[in-house]
């Protein structure tokens, strides 16, 4: 059965964010949504620049994002055609001139939804990539991504297609919401007794004026009994490296997750990986490969990225991999690294464009880290909460699958629904 198509421009208005100047732009006001905010939904944690209240003139009022606008990443290797949507939006963010707004027409409350499920399927994200490859910076036009072919269903159909489209991202939203209240709660912990020293029983160790013993360190006052450690003297570091490309037999669909920075934005635990070495091309690196529950670090590019595998993995050379010696330190350190982010930025900063954060130098980072018998109770009161969370993510990524199994078939036709 052939399928009726019009432009998407016929179904919205498509037109990109606003030019900001650079000195306008602070850190307080309105959130700023640019390119690396994109995707299935936007943070507000995530934006990083802000447009002072007192900026937003009438002429500007058209770029503040509305409920039911779709946002388009238009340009950058790896990022063009990733498609987003605020979720239960409370704040009020403004657009920038390299990410695309689709505002559907208000004329028929069926189509906002349903161009949302429509422009979220993979096919229109490789169809917009290949529309602006070829370019050293990849990129598209508003022009380019009005003229898109959309199917246009029924009515019915389209608004069947939202609603399903809805009630997954809804569960995967409350399962996101509880994903950051868990690791807000072992975060907290982690704060309150290795940053604040406010652990169990600190208050028996006082000082003859009744305050918390205190010595001094290179990392400042700490606790007696702590210590400062080279991150080499905690765990095992692994350097990932990538098999050669030109052989085609290193790369699978299915055998070993290849980890690359981009898979680590997912949150704590990376679930899925975007490539997959075959075992010929992993074992080519016997060397490279990391267990379950290893700490993957970016250490090149975007640097600071903190997450932990899922499964035996191996990772490209942007990565250092950091392997506990005891796993009751996981939690720990996982935590640590997190708050090493800006650390490791100053460290890899080599006067080049690109954070570049050797091995050496990672393995010379240097932490305070406390008595055993605190880790070894931090561990068993967060550890239960990691587990949870990565029960939620996998979840979340099955939620994910199915739904982009079923919408795709709905929205061709290959699943006929009744009026």
């Amino acid at each position: 059965m052939s399928v009726i198509t019009k432009k998407l421009h016929e179904l919205a208005d498509v037109f990109s964010g606003y030019a900001f100047r650079s000195e306008d732009l602070g850190e307080q006001g309105i959130p700023v949504i640019k390119i690396k905010n994109v995707n299935d939904k936007i943070v507000y944690k995530q934006c990083d620049q802000f447009l002072p209240i007192n900026f937003v003139t009438e002429r500007l009022k058209k770029y503040l994002l509305q409920n039911d606008d779709i946002l388009v990443a238009m340009t950058g290797q790896g990022s063009l055609g990733r498609i987003g949507k605020m979720i239960n939006q409370k704040e009020q963010y403004i657009v920038n001139q390299r990410v695309g707004i689709v505002r559907p027409k208000v004329e028929d409350a069926s189509i906002a939804g349903y161009l949302f499920s429509v422009l979220a399927l993979d096919e229109f994200e490789d169809r917009l990539y290949s529309l602006g490859a070829g370019a050293g910076q990849p990129n598209v036009s508003a022009v380019d991504i009005g003229n898109l072919d959309i199917p246009y269903l029924s009515r019915s159909s389209r608004m069947f297609i939202a609603k399903i489209r809805t009630s997954y991202d809804a569960l995967i939203e409350n399962n996101n919401r509880r994903i950051t209240i868990l690791e807000e709660m072992a975060q907290s912990l982690y704060r309150e007794w290795f940053v604040n020293f406010r652990y169990p029983n600190h208050e028996d160790i006082l000082d003859a004026d009744g305050k918390q013993k205190l010595i001094d360190s290179p990392l400042g006052e700490i606790p007696e009994g702590w210590e400062i450690k080279y991150i080499k003297d905690i765990g095992f570091i692994n350097t990932g490296k990538t098999p050669s490309k030109k052989k085609e037999e290193n790369y699978s669909s299915r055998d070993i997750p290849f980890i690359k920075t981009p898979d680590m934005h997912g949150g704590m635990f990376i679930i899925k990986t975007k490539e997959m070495l075959s075992k010929v091309g992993a074992d080519s690196q016997k060397s490279k490969y990391i267990p379950n529950w290893a700490i993957c670090v970016s250490c090149i590019g975007t640097a600071g990225v903190v997450s932990i595998s899922t499964q035996i993995s191996q990772t490209n050379q942007q990565i250092n991999t950091f392997i506990p010696k005891s796993k009751k330190h996981t939690e720990f350190m996982y935590f640590s690294f997190k708050s090493l982010k800006q650390t490791i930025q100053n460290y890899g900063a080599t006067g080049a464009t690109m954070t570049n954060l050797s091995k050496g130098k990672f393995e010379a980072l240097e932490i305070v880290f406390p008595e055993e018998s605190l880790l070894v109770n931090f561990h068993r009161i967060t550890n239960p909460i990691f587990k949870q969370i990565q029960v939620l993510s996998s979840k979340n990524e099955n939620l994910k699958q199915q739904r982009d199994i079923l919408l795709p078939k709905l929205i061709s036709g290959q699943i006929q629904l009744k009026e």
